[in-house]
This record gives structure tokens, sequence and C-alpha cells, in this order.
């Protein structure tokens, strides 16, 4: 593991969220997530909508999945690429001396939540739906927390994460995914069936 991938690591490991490239044709066949009811906001994002509250009340008006194509996958390992080569893996503690907080990395600078916000940033930009754009929060294989951006497309769900330039099928990623935002309205969570009581800070 290179040092810049072992620093974001470590950043996403120390942030709010620690529970308080490529792809391969085959791997196409995955499947798209299971979700359930509606579930609390994390206070992270409870926070940016507070100081952006034009872009927590978008209500989609296409919710059907993107289509994949070869043209949608190389988009999608291309910002990832580009984001997480251009932002500089820190802390909110270091850059805010506070934790949870959600922000565009404009400075060059944040953790994992951040590169999150900027590729659903630059992909909706390109024409993206922002119901196809979800930020998810997951629990790590070591346990500790995590965000990362869900890309729902009619071949399934991926992911798009700061820890590797790959772009995975959700299912291949390791990671339990807990919460991620409602298709039809970007301030409102809904849960993932299958995962685990999120332990961050969260709006009741």
């Amino acid at each position: 593991m290179n040092s810049s991938i072992t620093r974001r690591l470590r950043v996403c490991a120390a942030a709010g969220l620690a529970l308080t490239g490529g792809w391969m044709t085959p791997a196409w066949a995955s499947d798209a997530m299971a979700t359930g009811g509606l579930t609390s906001q994390p206070i992270g994002h409870y926070d940016f909508c507070k100081q952006r509250p034009g872009e927590c009340s978008i209500r989609p008006a296409n919710l059907a999945p993107a289509a994949l194509t070869d043209g949608l996958m190389r988009k999608l390992v291309n910002v990832t690429a580009r984001v997480n080569a251009a932002v500089k893996p820190m802390s909110d503690m270091d850059i805010y001396g506070k934790d949870e907080v959600w922000a565009y990395p404009d400075k060059g600078v944040g953790d994992c939540e951040d590169y999150v916000l900027e590729k659903r940033r630059q992909l909706s930009r390109m024409g993206m739906s922002l119901a196809d754009l979800l930020m998810t929060v997951v629990r790590k294989p070591d346990g500790e927390g995590h965000a990362v951006l869900t890309v729902r497309t009619d071949g399934g769900d991926y992911v798009l994460d700061n820890l590797t330039d790959k772009v995975k099928p959700w299912d291949e990623t390791g990671y339990r995914f807990l919460k991620r935002q409602a298709i039809d309205n970007t301030g409102r969570w809904v849960s993932i069936r299958g995962g685990q009581q999120v332990l961050v800070g969260s709006v009741q």
C-alpha cells in the first residue's frame, strides 16, 4: 500500500466516521444493494445541510439508474483517480479543529466524506442524476467507519472510494454498508439491509 493511500486510510479512521483505476468487464454482473426505510441523518451531513440548504432539498426528476456503459465506467474511473490525486488527506481536527465537518475540499485537503462530496459534485456537473450519486456510510473490515460514493446503474451499484482508484461493485469492497442518501430526496437517508446500527453521531 503506497504512502498516499495509507495516509487516506488513517485520516478516515481518525475522522468522525470512526463509528462514534480500473474495472473489469466480468464484474459488471453486480446487484443493487437492498435498502430499507428512512433512518437518521449523519450529524456531519446535517451540519452540511444547514450551511447549504439548497443542496439538501433536491428531489431528482429522474430516478432511473444510470445506464452502465463503457463510457460511464471510464468517467467514474477518471473522476475517482483525479479527485484522489488532487485532494491531500487530512483530518477534520487538523483542518477545522473539530470532528465531523463535511465540506467540499476546495482548499485541496479533506477526509473521506469530502472526497465523496467532490466526486458527487463533479459527476453531477457532467449530467448524472443525483438519484444515482449517493453518499454512503460503511464499516470497514477493521471496524472503522468510512464514507464512499455509491453510483446506481442498471448493471448494479458501484463504489467510488478515496482508498483506491478502482471502481468496484459494492458487494466486492469488503465493507459493511450501513446507510446512504435516499434516491428521491438529497436531505434524507435510508438504511441498508444487512448492515449494522450506525454508531456515528446522527440526528434522530
